[in-house]
């Protein structure tokens, strides 16, 4: 999953593909490096500059709508969590609701639903979108996050959502500290025998430059060491920035388990 901002105050991006053209190109390039999904957020997720949903609306649903024309292969994800911006991305070439912030608008859960598009079911604790997380605890953070996502999952079905079509996400960062982006990850086991496919959103995370002592532009071999241990153990989708570097390593790691041969074996073989 190939994450593109439509904003001008990304953390990670700052803003690079918040005008059109420089979004399609992002895309362009992340599909041409494997992205199977596009994910299309137009509100940073930390705070910052209120963004109203009529302005939310208009940076994400012309991308949308050029995105599915160009790319009709692609699964196109709307990074939203108001329901009427769900909706009108649905309309113009949406085929998943990618909610980060575990359904503080309850109606989005509905529209996914309603229209019979995936939905992605996240934890944050119930923090309050736009907020960073602070002094927080849980008894068991894996417990919390199973219990949180798999009762959304299953309200996500009882609303219409196919029930192959729904992936959930720990949500690394949202509503916890490093220790707990740990936990999730030495206990991804658990997630992933609840069935449900797991998606996770690693990327560049602050848990990850906060393990590693690395500033925001050198998280990237923190972030694919955790992307391989993930991938090993079952994860299913993973939301990046690194397209490229995320999709050679959940090559090889497929090839190190024996799901899939190598692309171009030659050495001692000729």
């Amino acid at each position: 999953m190939a994450i593109i901002n439509r904003t001008p105050d990304s953390f990670y991006d700052r803003g690079a593909t918040f005008a059109l053209n420089d979004a399609l190109d992002r895309v362009d390039g992340a599909v041409g490096a494997g992205a199977r999904i596009v994910d299309i957020g137009g509100v940073k997720a930390g705070p910052g500059e209120d963004v109203s949903e009529a302005e939310e609306a208009d940076r994400v649903i012309p991308l949308i709508e050029a995105v599915a024309r160009r790319h009709p292969g692609v699964t196109v994800s709307v990074d939203t969590w108001r329901s009427g911006v769900a909706d009108a991305a649905i309309g113009a070439g949406a085929s998943l609701v990618n909610d980060t912030w575990s359904g503080h608008d309850p109606e989005l859960v509905e529209v996914a639903g309603a229209h019979r598009v995936g939905y992605v079911c996240s934890h944050t604790g119930g923090a309050v979108p736009r907020t960073r997380p602070h002094r927080v605890h849980y008894d068991d953070v894996v417990a919390d996050v199973i219990a949180e996502t798999t009762a959304l999952a299953e309200r996500a079905v009882a609303c219409g959502v196919p029930e192959d079509l729904i992936l959930i996400d720990p949500t690394h960062d949202f509503g916890k500290n490093t220790f707990h982006g740990l936990e999730l990850l030495r206990r991804v086991d658990e997630l992933v025998d609840t069935g449900w496919p797991v998606l996770m959103a690693l990327s560049n995370k602050d848990f990850i430059g906060e393990t590693v002592g690395r500033p925001l532009e050198r998280r990237v071999a923190g972030t694919l060491a955790a992307t391989a241990w993930a991938a090993d153990r079952g994860v299913a989708a993973f939301r990046v920035h690194e397209v490229g570097d995320t999709v050679d390593v959940l090559r090889m790691t497929a090839a190190i388990r024996g799901d899939v041969r190598p692309l171009a074996p030659v050495r001692g073989l000729v």
